[in-house]
């Protein structure tokens, strides 16, 4: 069988919050730098209140980019008022890929216990994008990353990856 090669994706982080700051943000901080290690590339970093039209405002132009692969959102999946990023992506979507927010609950569960049922994470595609809607925790990111997204964004992960996928994900 023949050794896949590395393939280097573009990838937007979008933080969603109404109090932190570019300075502050550490669960995009730690996203950027974990998407850094792994050899993928940063395309665009943002920050939006919680406000379904506001996120839909920054990530929809991203949607519309070919150039970018991935965007990753930290932040309003809880179950709170102010918590809509799931509702802001999932009329984006074309498809939902409901494996993954069932996988970080398994995941989380086995680190923060029953406290992972408060996540409505998410994931999709839209227009041949990948989308991941995360809880806005550091730790949180970290999980979603290093145990799910990570293995998923390389090209090298068998029996398969979603990297793999791309060129056909706008298939009629």
């Amino acid at each position: 069988m023949k050794k896949r090669e590395f393939i280097s994706l573009n990838i937007a982080i979008l933080t969603v919050s109404d109090t932190r700051t570019e300075e502050e943000d550490t669960s995009g901080k730690a996203l950027v730098e974990r998407l850094q290690e792994a050899g993928h590339t940063l395309a665009k970093k943002a920050i939006a209140p919680d406000d379904i039209y506001q996120i839909r405002a920054v990530v929809s132009p991203w949607i519309a980019d070919s150039h970018i692969h991935v965007i990753i959102s930290t932040g309003g999946t809880g179950v709170t008022g102010r918590d809509g990023t799931p509702e802001a992506f999932q009329v984006l979507l074309d498809k939902e890929i409901e494996g993954f927010g069932e996988m970080f609950r398994m995941i989380s569960y086995q680190e923060i216990k029953t406290s992972a049922l408060q996540s409505r994470a998410l994931a999709g595609v839209a227009n041949g994008t990948y989308l991941f809607c995360l809880p806005g925790s550091s730790g949180a990111c970290k999980t979603a990353w290093d145990h799910i997204i990570k293995d998923q964004l390389d090209h090298r992960t068998s029996p398969c990856n979603l990297t793999m996928l791309i060129p056909r994900l706008k298939e009629v």
